[in-house]
This record gives C-alpha cells, structure tokens and sequence, in this order.
C-alpha cells in the first residue's frame, strides 16, 4: 500500500483510539511505519535523504522499541503493509504531522498516566517521536533546496 495511504490510515486510527492501550498500540503502529518509511528511503530514496533516512530508521526503531509491542496479526501491521513510497515530499509531509500527533497523544498519556512506569515509557517514547519528526523536517529541508537547485543548473 502507498505509504500516504498508509499515514492517513493511521492518523484516522490515533484520533479513534479510546483508552490508553488502544492509543499506545496506535503509536507503536506511527512509529513502526515511520520505520519502514525511513529504511525505505535510505535504501531507494533520493541520495541527499539516505543518511537522514537512516537515522529515521534508527529513532522511530527506539519509539517502537520503548513501548510495550502490541499484539498484533500480521495483515494488521500497517508497516509490514508499505509497497510504495509514491511522492516522497508528500510522504514526509504527511508523516510529519502523523509524528506531531503522536507526540501530544503521548503528553496526554503521560498526563493521565496511573504508574510510574508509564509515564516514563511515555516520555521515552515522546523523545523519539520529536527526534524523528526533525529528521522528516530536515529531509524535506534537503529537498526543496534540491528542487531549488534543479532549475540553477538547468539554466547554467
């Protein structure tokens, strides 16, 4: 599936999610997908994004990996669902914002959160939400100074 589909099928999924396990299972689903979204560019995006993409990779990897996995059938896994990336800068736009949602339904997780315990699974997880949206801003930074670039050289 297109990874835009992919993203809005997950934002509509964090705005539904009820309880607390319901919205942490749909966060580990965000950032599972951002993973995905990541390693996919490092390996065939455009060359200027691989080393952002791979730290991506590598940060939502933690915001999966500091939250408890869900237990979850496979055809459910929305990461594992990724075929396509389509438009790139459309892709990080999107999952830009999907990253911005996770991040302030985890400081509303934490707010309400009863143990210890999950407040800091929440904090963690907020810290790797933040990161990996600056490196979806930094790569969108570093394609519109590509596209900015295309037509200097077309010209010259």
């Amino acid at each position: 599936m297109d990874a835009v589909r992919l993203i809005v099928t997950s934002r509509r999924a964090l705005a539904g999610s009820g309880d607390a396990p319901e919205t942490m299972t749909e966060v580990w689903q965000a950032q599972a997908l951002a993973q995905a979204i990541g390693s996919r560019l490092a390996v065939s995006g455009p060359p200027e994004l691989r080393g952002e993409a791979l730290g991506l990779t590598e940060l939502a990897g933690r915001g999966c990996g500091v939250l408890d996995t869900p237990h979850l059938p496979t055809e459910d896994l929305r990461a594992a669902q990724l075929t396509d990336l389509g438009d790139a800068r459309q892709a990080l736009l999107c999952l830009g914002g999907l990253l911005g949602e996770v991040g302030i339904a985890l400081v509303g997780l934490a707010c309400a959160a009863d143990d210890e315990s999950t407040y800091w699974q929440c904090m963690e997880a907020i810290d790797a939400a933040d990161e990996s949206r600056d490196r979806v801003q930094e790569m969108l930074r570093r394609l519109a100074d590509r596209e900015e670039a295309l037509p200097e050289r077309e010209a010259g």
